[in-house]
C-alpha cells in the first residue's frame, strides 16, 4: 500500500468515547447485552446477545477460545524502600505455555521507576522475585525465589487481571471474567467475546444445527499492548501461544469445503485461525504462536464471520476489526453504536460481523 494510505496511520483508529459507555461490570444475565449486527451488505442491526442462535446458519461452525485466565497479578513490597509494587505475569521465559513450576517470567510491573534490574518484590511469607533484566519495551524479567510456590502465591495472593478501566476488582466481577469455555490455564486477559455466552445459548445453538469447536490462545501482551508508533506498520507484536486440536482442523475444513462459515468467537480465535492455514488453504492442527498483526490489505482465508466486543480506540483489535469487515464500515457502526448508547470494552455489549464477499 501507499506510504501515505491514511490506514496505515494510528491516528486513524481513534474515536472520542463518553466516559458512561464504558462498561463497569458485566450484563446481568451475560446474554442479556445487546448486539449490534453488520451484516454483508452493510446493514446494521440491533439484537441481544441471545438472538445470536437465530442469526447464524444451521451448519454454522462457531470456534471459540478455552483458554483459562490465570491469576496472574500478584501485589507486594519492594525492596528496598517497602513500596507497594505488582507484578503481573505475562508468560514463562523457558516453556511454551503456562507452567507453575516455571521460575522465570515476563512480567509487567508497576511502578516502573522503582523495578529496575536488582529490585525485588516480596509477598509477605510467600517468598519474592528479583527484576532480572529490564527489555527496551518496559518488559521485565523476573526470577521467583527456589522456595516459592507459585501455586500457592496464585492461590493466595495473585488476583485476575481486570482491565483498569473497570475500576478496583472484586470477588464477583472476577468470577465473570471467566467464559463458559474456560478450561486450559494461561491467559492475562479473557477472550472477552466469549463473556456473553450462557448455556442456554449454548443450547439453542446446538439445537439450531451450529457445529462448535474449540481451540487455545493464550491472550498475553500481544493482544492488548497499545499501538505506540506512528504508523501501525511499526507496532511490534509480541508472540501468543495457541493450540488447535486434530478434530477443530478437520471439521473447519470439512466446513469450508461444504460452503459453510466459520464464525470466530473473538479477536484471539480469528488471529489462531488465520495464523494456521497452509499453502493450500487447509488448516493445521497442532501448537505454536503467532505474532500475526491483522491490518487492512490482510487476505482472510478461514473466518467468514466475527463475534467480537468494542475495542479501545488505537488497539490493534480495532484495527482487525476494520480490517475484517472494512474501515469505513466499521467506522461507521462504532459511531451508531455510540449514538445508540451501547456498552464498551471488556465487560460491553458485542458486535457480530458478517465479512463482505471476497473482503
Amino acid at each position: 500500500m501507499c506510504e501515505r494510505d491514511p490506514l496505515r496511520l494510528s491516528a486513524a483508529y481513534r474515536y472520542a468515547l463518553p466516559e458512561h459507555l464504558i462498561a463497569k461490570s458485566p450484563a446481568d444475565p451475560a446474554d442479556t447485552a445487546r448486539l449490534l449486527v453488520l451484516r454483508a451488505n452493510g446493514a446494521l442491526e440491533d439484537h441481544v446477545f441471545a438472538e445470536l442462535p437465530r442469526l447464524l446458519e444451521r451448519g454454522d461452525v462457531l470456534a471459540v477460545n478455552e483458554t483459562r485466565v490465570i491469576r496472574a497479578r500478584l501485589r507486594g513490597r519492594s525492596v528496598p524502600g517497602g513500596g507497594a509494587s505488582e507484578i503481573l505475569l505475562l508468560k514463562p521465559l523457558d516453556r511454551p505455555r503456562f507452567d507453575a513450576a516455571a521460575r522465570q517470567w515476563q512480567a509487567l510491573v508497576r511502578p516502573g521507576r522503582r523495578l529496575r534490574a536488582g529490585a525485588r518484590v516480596e509477598f509477605g511469607d510467600a517468598g519474592g522475585c528479583e527484576v532480572v533484566a529490564v527489555a527496551p519495551d518496559g518488559i521485565r524479567e523476573v526470577l521467583f525465589d527456589a522456595s516459592v510456590s507459585l501455586t500457592e502465591l496464585l492461590e493466595h495472593h495473585g488476583e485476575l487481571p481486570l482491565p483498569p478501566y473497570v475500576g478496583p476488582g472484586d470477588d464477583v466481577r472476577a468470577e465473570r471474567y471467566q467464559t463458559l469455555f474456560a478450561r486450559v490455564p494461561g491467559s492475562v486477559a479473557a477472550p472477552t467475546a466469549s463473556l456473553h455466552f450462557t448455556p442456554r445459548v449454548i443450547e439453542s445453538l446446538e439445537t439450531r444445527g451450529v457445529e462448535i469447536v474449540k481451540l487455545e490462545l493464550d491472550v498475553g501482551y500481544g493482544t492488548f499492548k497499545p499501538i505506540g508508533s506512528e504508523r501501525i506498520d511499526d507496532h511490534a507484536m509480541h508472540a501468543e501461544r495457541f493450540a488447535i486440536p486434530a478434530a477443530t482442523a478437520l471439521a473447519i475444513d470439512r466446513a469450508k469445503r461444504e460452503g459453510r462459515r466459520i464464525i470466530a468467537a473473538g479477536t484471539t480465535t480469528l488471529r489462531a485461525l488465520e495464523s494456521a492455514v497452509d499453502a493450500n488453504g487447509s488448516l493445521c492442527a497442532g501448537e505454536g504462536e503467532t505474532a500475526l498483526f491483522v491490518t487492512p490489505g490482510f487476505r482472510f482465508r478461514i473466518v467468514d464471520a466475527l463475534l467480537t466486543n468494542f475495542h479501545l480506540p488505537g488497539s490493534t483489535l480495532l484495527v482487525l476489526a476494520a480490517a475484517f469487515a472494512g474501515y469505513d464500515r466499521i467506522m461507521d457502526a462504532y459511531r451508531r453504536a455510540i449514538e445508540s448508547e451501547y456498552r464498551f470494552f471488556s465487560f460491553g455489549d458485542a458486535m457480530l460481523i458478517e465479512r463482505k464477499t471476497g473482503h
